[in-house]
């Protein structure tokens, strides 16, 4: 699990905080330019605009770049999860290839394990609800392996065994893959990069338009769209959390239980 300070810190505040300092540096930008032309370091004819649109296109690629990796990676969990809920379904389906008592035994440890991974889905960003739900898991998937594999020792099961193992295995696989999945997150680095380029383009913003003031409604704005374009990336890089979630596709594993 991701426990960086900038992962559990809400993306409201984030964001919030973010439109607080690009106004806070555009108004810095705005007088050191004028006080550069006050102490006549520089003329007011001084054209930055060259340097003022390299870095607002620089900063539009870089949240292009971030939006694309923080959206590839929400598709991802996306479907692991969809695909974990049908390895899960496929194994309980062919648990009743066994005959009884075997079958029921199987049934009843399987309905376990489904309540254990909906537990983690549940559990949401908390550590400790995490760990509980990853041990029950891991203890009845331990179960189902030890009973699957003492049937495959049975010249009865062979063609039982052929097709339930492949399944336990996926099953358990996915497990590893689903958490893998949901923390690889956009690399920390990589957004503090933007919020620095962010906030530069805040401040040579500021000082490029220093002889003449832009209009205060026009960096207002601008500092809106850059800070939910922001909040848009960090919700989607957060699963377990905020506006944009999972929480349609994990149906499909609390949907499980009706197989009971």
């Amino acid at each position: 699990m991701n426990t960086s300070l900038l992962y559990r810190t809400d993306a409201w505040l984030i964001i919030a905080l973010l439109f607080m300092l690009m106004l806070v540096f555009n108004a810095l930008g705005f007088k050191f330019r004028q006080h550069h032309l006050k102490k006549g370091v520089i003329n007011e004819a001084l054209n930055l605009g060259t340097i003022e649109g390299s870095l607002l296109g620089l900063i539009a690629l870089f949240l292009a770049f971030t939006f694309n990796m923080a959206a590839n990676r929400y598709d991802e969990r996306r479907k692991v999860i969809v695909e974990e809920a049908n390895d899960i379904g496929t194994a309980i389906l062919r648990a009743d290839l066994y005959p009884e008592p075997t079958r029921s035994k199987l049934r009843v440890d399987f309905k376990h394990y489904v309540e254990a991974r909906i537990a983690y889905y549940h559990a949401g960003i908390d550590a400790d609800k995490i760990e509980t739900a990853t041990k029950n898991a891991n203890f009845y998937s331990d179960r189902l392996w030890k009973q699957v594999t003492e049937s495959a020792q049975k010249p009865e099961n062979v063609l039982r065994s052929q097709m339930m193992v492949p399944a336990m295995n996926t099953m358990i696989d996915v497990v590893t893959t689903r958490a893998a999945i949901k923390d690889a997150t956009v690399p920390e680095s990589i957004i503090w990069l933007l919020f620095t380029l962010i906030l530069s383009s805040a401040f040579v913003i500021g000082y490029c338009n220093a002889p003449h003031r832009m209009n205060r409604l026009l960096v207002i704005i601008f500092s809106i769209m850059i800070a939910l374009t922001v909040f848009l990336i960090l919700d989607l890089d957060r699963p377990s959390r905020g506006l944009i979630n999972v929480e349609q596709s994990e149906q499909a594993i609390v949907a499980l239980r009706k197989l009971f």
